[in-house]
This record gives C-alpha cells, structure tokens and sequence, in this order.
C-alpha cells in the first residue's frame, strides 16, 4: 500500500531523513523511536508537507511525492496529528461532519462512516452535542481518530497519540487501534511507547538519527536485546 524508497529529506543543510526504505501493507506498522529521530518528519514528508531531496514515497502504487497535501489526502491518507488540532468551540458531531466535508471518497457514505466511528468510539457518541474543547484529553484525542475516519482512509497515520494520556487511556487507545485496523484500516503509527505501542501493530522499525536500524515483526522487536535495553527497560 504505502512504500518509501530511499527517502533523504533536508531541513536547509541538515540532513535529517537519511535513505529511508519502508512499507505499510494491509497491516498495522509502528515507527519507533526517541524524541528527534526524524518520526515526525517523515510523516510531514508522506503528507508532502516537506519535500524530499530525493528518493521515493508510493501510495497503492502511485508516486505521492510530488502531490499537493490536499490531494494525497484525496487519494487515502488520513493523518491524526500529535496536537489534535480540534475545532474547541464547535460540537463533537460537528469536527466530525468536517472530517468528511471535502473528501470525494467519504461523500454518500457519511451515515456509514458515523456508525463506524461511534462503534468504535462509543463515548463520542454519548458527547455528540458536547464542545470538543470541553472534552478530556483522553476523549479529545478519540475524537481526533474518529474525524480522520470520517475521510474513510485506506491507510490512518497517527503521530504520537499516546503522549499526554494518563497510563490507562493509553491502553484502551491502543486496544481502539487494533479494533479501527480489524476493520480493514491500515495503520502506520509513530510512538515513543514502544512497549505499549508493540500491541497495537503487526511490524515495527526503530528510527534513530533518521536512519531505520531494525526492523521486525512486534514479537521480534519485543525480544531484540537493543529494543529491551534502550525502550523498554528491561
């Protein structure tokens, strides 16, 4: 579905994504990594909102990486960026009646998508009339996922969704991931919860110095000595 080949993104002379080679599949695939690896970076360089140097990013075998942002999210992608970015004063139903507003793929299909969301995401239902900046973090960032599902991607691209979240909301978070991928969404997650976000995909990479240097099913990473000593502690 998603492929990188070879990606080298620069900020002015700084190097900062270096020969980055990756692929999303039907599947969920964690991007892990310490603050400054690059994880952010890359996701902004899919959503062309940084070019790359050279190099190529493919979406269903498509080059994407010399598309505008507005059209690479008509072909797919939908992203749930780390801040949210809400609309506070307007109601829960009304941020997600605009995740659908200007996708073509998502026009005739809202009713659908609606129940989809709030089977996934029952509370959001229940607080459908309520301001989303009234909401907990924990709600407000569920309510952040289900907008993105609205545009009825192929492929959902959250950046960072636990940080911030109390130790219990970030299970269930990560427990709604795994529901929203059975459902037939491809994930690509970007985490510095490696152990947390382990469980919530199918395959990893660990990004450092914007370089990939592993890469592994979720089992194999969760055993791999560098990953127990240098993100999960053990």
């Amino acid at each position: 579905m998603l492929e990188i080949k070879k990606l080298n993104v620069f900020y002015g002379k700084l190097h900062v994504i270096w020969d980055l080679s990756m692929t999303v599949g039907d599947e969920g695939v964690g991007l892990f990594g310490p603050n400054g690896a690059g994880k952010t970076t890359l996701i902004n360089t899919i959503l062309g909102l940084v070019k790359p140097r050279s190099g190529e990013i493919l979406f269903e075998g498509r080059r994407i990486d010399g598309l505008d942002t507005h059209r690479i999210v008509r072909e797919g992608i939908a992203v749930v960026p780390q801040e949210r970015e809400l609309f506070p004063f307007m109601s829960v139903r009304e941020n997600l009646e605009l995740g659908a507003a200007f996708v073509p793929r998502a026009q005739g299909r809202t009713k659908d998508l609606f129940n989809f969301v709030y089977e996934i995401f029952p509370v959001l239902k229940e607080r459908e009339h309520q301001l989303a900046g009234t909401m907990s973090g924990g709600e407000q960032r569920m309510l952040a996922i289900g907008r993105a599902l609205m545009a009825a991607p192929r492929l959902l691209i959250l950046d960072e969704p636990s940080v911030g979240l109390q130790p219990s909301i970030v299970i269930d978070l990560f427990h709604k991931l795994r529901l929203i991928r059975e459902n037939g969404v491809s994930i690509l997650l970007t985490e510095q919860n490696v152990r947390q976000g382990l469980k919530a995909v199918d395959r990893g990479y660990i990004l450092e110095n914007g370089r990939i240097v592993l890469e592994g099913t979720s089992e194999e990473l969760a055993n791999n000595d560098h990953v127990r000593k240098s993100y999960l502690g053990l």
